[in-house]
């Protein structure tokens, strides 16, 4: 991913968001912001003549123990869903990580998004347990809603 592909990762970012199921997060950040938070090695892009999907990964934490570990972000627009580029994305993504000695790969997905949930069981990651009412939502159909996370990880 290169700052010139900004402008279809953070529309395609507002893609997700606007379903409601995919962050807590009202807005994109700014590049600068997505920048700062996002490990440079793993910043993928699905182009094929345009971007149509994106993958990053963040740091868990500044200790250095949990250096091998990193919170994933896998983006698929909404004009290019159901036609295998998320499952291209993640591969690539685990692929990244496993070659850097990244150990474990781990996000928060809510429980409503199953294709996300599907997606991330074909590609090996394991549920390992439920945030219960672990952040109000603040924005969209759900505003004013504590919602759950199904917590996944892959161990490399």
């Amino acid at each position: 991913m290169l700052p010139s592909d900004w402008a279809a990762v953070e529309a395609i970012y507002a893609e997700g968001i606007a379903t409601g199921n995919a962050t807590f997060e009202e807005h994109p950040p700014s590049w600068e912001s997505f920048d700062a938070g996002k490990l440079p090695a793993h910043r993928l892009v699905f182009d094929d003549g345009g971007v149509r999907g994106w993958a990053a990964v963040s740091p868990t934490s500044a200790r250095e123990v949990y250096r091998g570990v990193v919170e994933h972000s896998v983006y698929v627009a909404a004009s290019a869903r159901g036609r295998g580029i998320g499952a291209q994305l993640l591969a690539a993504l685990v692929q990244s990580c496993e070659e850097a000695g990244v150990w474990t790969i781990q996000s928060g997905i809510f429980p409503e998004n199953e294709a996300s949930l599907a997606l991330h069981r074909a590609h090996g990651f394991r549920e390992v347990g439920r945030r219960e009412r672990i952040a109000l939502m603040g924005y969209g159909p759900l505003a004013g809603q504590w919602r759950d996370v199904i917590l996944v990880e892959r161990r490399l």
